[in-house]
């Protein structure tokens, strides 16, 4: 008899298991490996603020959005361009000048543009989640190409491909795709985006934010941001996370054990705006900062897990906001 109440109990458990696996998420594994390749590429000379490569790179991605014919955010278009004049230390720290030697009267201020990328499926409500990855990168130092394949073009085309697979979906929320511009050096392109937000900011739900999910050699993803929003845990606990393991963390301040992730990438624009955010994120590796952050480096198989996982949570996201809104 103990037997089949041993049976019985497995069964249970089973089920309680397998209720919180959600359905398969299917994306074009080729499309977003290649997307990928292509940002990470020489030709783009890594990417820097205010380079042709970055330049590139803005019209790729937007280039991606059209094709999908998913709508511009903006009636001028995918790209937001915008102007940042550098002055005195923060000039000589990005763009040093000769000149400067120790006096740095003598550095001139620069203005130089960027762009933000963004596109925009609407959803049933006026409410919107924002999803964030920086196109930026380091671009060529001491003549070595700093390609950031993991940093972050692996975010950028998770967005590419994340929108590809909403575009015939019909979403809760309006979803954001924001490819932001110069994180690297304070993101920049993200707090344009919010001084020039074209909807009130109070319609803001929420922050999702991918830098760097392409590397982990220990198959483990994390979602920062739950010690400031542990409300947002409860759709995260629905999802399939055996692979990616889905780790929580990295964000609570004065932590010895781990570092604090919660103004490491652009995710601290919105919190600064007091908006929830949830970042996606590996832990640094031997190749972080490094002209080795290359396509070759990164772990594919978790990466496109990593896609699939992070489509899941917004899918939970979305409608566990919107009931909440609703209830």
């Amino acid at each position: 008899m103990k037997y089949i109440y041993l049976i019985a109990f497995l069964l249970v458990g089973f089920a309680s298991k397998s209720q919180t696996l959600n359905k398969d998420i299917e994306i074009n594994d080729e499309a977003l490996l290649h997307n990928l390749r292509v940002l990470s590429h020489d030709s783009l000379q890594g990417r820097f603020f205010g380079t042709a490569g970055n330049q590139k790179a803005q019209i790729y991605i937007a280039d991606q959005f059209d094709s999908l014919r998913i709508e511009s955010l903006l009636v001028s278009g995918y790209i937001q361009k915008f102007r940042y004049t550098f002055r005195n230390e923060f000039r000589q720290e990005v763009y040093p000048v000769s000149i400067a030697d120790k006096d740095i009267s003598r550095v001139p201020d620069t203005t130089v543009t960027g762009g933000n990328v963004l596109a925009i499926i609407r959803g049933e409500t006026d409410r919107n989640i924002i999803i964030t990855a920086h196109l930026d990168h380091l671009g060529i130092q001491d003549g070595r190409i700093f390609n950031g394949a993991d940093d972050n073009a692996s975010g950028v085309a998770a967005l590419i491909s994340i929108a590809a697979y909403f575009k015939n979906k019909s979403p809760k929320h309006n979803l954001i795709f924001a490819a932001v511009d110069a994180e690297e050096i304070g993101s920049l392109g993200a707090e344009y985006l919010l001084e020039n937000f074209p909807f009130p900011l109070n319609t803001i739900a929420l922050n999702i934010n991918m830098d760097m999910i392409a590397h982990n050699d220990v198959i483990q993803l994390y979602a920062s941001g739950l010690f400031h929003h542990p409300q947002l845990k409860e759709p995260l606990e629905k999802l399939n996370t055996l692979n990616p393991d889905l780790l929580y963390g990295h964000d609570r301040p004065g932590n010895r054990e781990e570092d604090d992730w919660t103004f490491s990438s652009d995710h601290r624009i919105f919190h600064h705006y007091k908006i929830p955010f949830i970042y996606f994120g590996v832990e640094d590796h031997e190749d972080y900062h490094q002209s080795t952050d290359t396509f070759e480096n990164i772990n594919e198989s978790f990466y496109v897990n990593a896609v699939k996982l992070i489509i899941e949570a917004v899918e939970s996201y979305d409608t566990y906001l919107y009931n909440g809104i609703k209830n």
